[in-house]
């Protein structure tokens, strides 16, 4: 697709059931899921097993004459184990980066919205033992305070946690840092506040999913739309915006800036592109009272997909 001037390709890593949706989104009602499961199935969910659909995916961004990547996802040969799922994951990503025209030594620059495992993974290949730049070219941008928060060094700065399963993603966050964000740092431009990539694409600070969470926002022509990372998991969230991913750092915030993002989105035009959403991966939000409705983009953001309401 195409963003003004700037072209937009979606290379998926993984796709799949991933966990219970109760368990993604702890708060979300059963009815949110079955009254709106005419347009949720099968992309974003599966109401047989109450499963939630999901995809790990990079997105390509060429702009100014340079390759941009929003997200590196899981990465190969990690050691993973706060989600088995992806522990030890072997698929054939580069691969597909090169069918969509892309060579490691093409990248020029690599967004990570944040740092959890799913977004910074393929920022290092593993060679002889020894984890590298999977992009030897690239300018890594990292979000300051994520990397200020999860750096072991601070690990004391942190609230202890509460449960066994907060215990072993601590854990895990320690593994991901040493594997996928260590390794990249002498090729890293910390920011923070806000950081102009070019005339078409800015990062702004996005809190509360991690404390140093963003959003990219491209502007290109009359175009625009916003890459909002773990903003979104599903596409309900757009309908009932006070529900936040188990994953969130601090939920509440969350929801603070996810109603911000979609306000602003639904007021402007703006094309809202998350992470992990399945099928095309983009949304076209607009109001409905003091709600909202959604639209699925087409793979070609093209034509008017009928738009869905949340229906109580």
């Amino acid at each position: 697709m195409h963003i003004g001037e700037v072209e937009v390709v979606k290379v998926a890593e993984w796709q799949g059931e991933i966990a219970p949706v109760r368990s993604i989104l702890p708060g979300s009602p059963p009815r949110l899921w079955t009254d709106n499961a005419a347009w949720l199935v099968p992309d974003h969910w599966d109401p047989e097993t109450g499963g939630y659909r999901g995809a790990i995916q990079t997105w390509i961004l060429r702009s100014e004459g340079r390759v941009i990547l929003v997200d590196t996802g899981v990465g190969n040969d990690r050691n993973r184990p706060q989600i088995p799922l992806f522990d030890h994951l072997a698929t054939p990503f580069l691969d597909r980066l090169a069918a969509a025209g892309v060579r490691p030594e093409d990248v020029d620059v690599v967004v990570n919205t944040h740092i959890h495992y799913d977004h910074v993974g393929w920022n290092t290949e593993l060679r002889n033992g020894e984890w590298v730049p999977t992009f030897p070219h690239a300018t890594y941008l990292i979000p300051r305070v994520d990397q200020v928060y999860f750096d072991p060094r601070n690990a004391h700065r942190r609230p202890a946690p509460r449960t066994e399963h907060e215990q072993l993603r601590r854990e895990g966050s320690l593994l991901v840092y040493a594997d996928s964000v260590a390794p990249v740092l002498g090729r890293a431009v910390l920011w923070e506040g806000s950081h102009r990539i070019d005339r078409n694409l800015t990062l702004e600070p996005a809190p509360g999913h991690t404390p140093g969470s963003s959003v990219l926002r491209v502007s290109s022509g009359a175009d625009s739309a916003v890459f909002v990372g773990d903003l979104l998991h599903s596409p309900v969230q757009i309908l009932a915006p006070e529900h936040s991913s188990c994953f969130c750092e601090d939920p509440r915030q969350a929801t603070t800036t996810r109603l911000g993002v979609l306000e602003r989105a639904a007021d402007n035009g703006e094309l809202v592109v998350p992470a992990h959403f399945g099928g095309p991966g983009a949304a076209e939000v607009r109001r409905d009272g003091s709600r909202f409705a959604v639209s699925m983009a087409s793979s070609s953001v093209t034509g008017q997909p009928p738009t869905r309401s949340c229906r109580r």
